[in-house]
């Protein structure tokens, strides 16, 4: 058997890409997981896109060593991102949205570190170029850029796999509710666009308003966790 120390050196880490309609952004996300961590498992999963989504990254895996899987249909962030997990092979999942621009180096270190460091057992990143100051962002908790340790979140994985945008709250209160050490990190650099950049404002409010009762659906039907995440806090 591996002494902890040993096993420590030896985690290795998922990085995670879920991709809706991003063929802006996409290729240029892939390539720099690609070229700044070749030594991770990198993991594209496609949630059924219907503009060329799907043609870049066939067109992109014959050049770059990543796992492309595509589902046959729009099933929602959280189902992509479960799909995700249960392909992975690593210790530790690393997850970025597809949709993000200025990726540099220190920020996968920045993420994975603490938690091979053992200082905190899931990573909140937080990107500083943000329409809202990323100090007063209320949804900063809501990040899409996280790593955990894939024990931690396998068990939840049929909790999640339905809940569509719901999916980074039932992750926190989950991991709020055990008691595990959630920490936030900066991002340097690092750019995610609103919805009303992407689209036009119509599409993006009644996308931005759906996201918010999937959100407040996720805390009602779960009192049991954030009765428990109260508890620890009290305590």
């Amino acid at each position: 058997n591996l002494h902890l120390t040993d096993w420590w050196g030896t985690m290795k880490t998922s990085i995670i890409i879920c991709a809706y309609n991003e063929e802006k952004t996409v290729s240029s996300v892939i390539r720099s997981c690609c070229e700044f961590r070749p030594e991770d498992e990198i993991i594209v999963v496609d949630d059924g896109s219907t503009d060329d989504t799907a043609e870049l990254l066939i067109k992109l895996s014959k050049e770059l060593n990543f796992i492309n899987l595509r589902l046959n249909k729009k099933r929602g962030k959280s189902w992509a991102m479960v799909r995700g997990v249960e392909e992975s092979s690593r210790d530790i999942i690393l997850f970025f949205d597809a949709d993000v621009t200025g990726i540099r180096p220190e920020h996968f270190n920045d993420l994975v570190n603490p938690i091979i460091e053992g200082t905190a057992d899931m990573t909140l990143g937080q990107p500083s170029k943000t329409f809202i100051d990323y100090r007063l962002n209320p949804l900063k908790s809501l990040t899409g850029e996280r790593a955990m340790f894939k024990m931690d979140i396998l068990p939840i994985l049929d909790d999640i796999r339905d809940i569509r945008f719901g999916v980074e709250t039932y992750i926190n209160l989950s991991f709020q509710s055990r008691g595990k050490r959630i920490r936030s990190v900066i991002l340097e650099g690092l750019s995610h666009p609103t919805k009303f950049k992407k689209t036009i404002p119509i599409k993006a409010t009644k996308e931005f308003l759906n996201e918010g009762q999937e959100i407040a659906a996720t805390i009602l039907n779960n009192p049991d966790l954030v009765v428990e995440r109260i508890l620890r806090l009290i305590s």
